[in-house]
């Protein structure tokens, strides 16, 4: 099952680290199967606020995403972005092909009764 590494940036000043992070991600993600989906493209608001910046990788699977995020490589760029773009990271898994809502909402609806 695909998952994904959502974070979401907040406004800040350019600064020469985050540069570099972006020059050497791509590098720690190929070992883990991991690809950009979204990346800092304008996000278009529809309820609530979002102040920033919505960046999105893909994971063959959550193990992948953890693998990824917890490794060596990675960690050791990670303050290159933390220490000048505040943020929230998150790792999810994505739904299986046969996700059903329309089930998800009776079986709630029988939990409520």
């Amino acid at each position: 099952m695909t998952a994904y590494a959502l974070a979401h940036l907040l406004p800040a000043e350019p600064h020469p680290d985050v540069a570099e992070y972006l020059e050497r991600i791509e590098a720690t993600l190929d070992p883990f199967g991991g690809r950009f989906l979204v990346h800092g493209a304008p996000v278009e608001v529809r309820e609530g606020e979002w102040p920033g910046h919505l960046v999105m990788l893909g994971f063959p699977t959550i193990e992948d995403a953890r693998a990824w995020y917890d490794s060596p490589a990675y960690q050791e760029i990670v303050p290159l972005r933390a220490d000048h773009l505040p943020g929230t990271v998150l790792l999810v898994d994505g739904v299986e092909p046969d996700h059903d809502s329309a089930a998800m909402g009776q079986t709630l609806r029988a939990a409520i009764a």
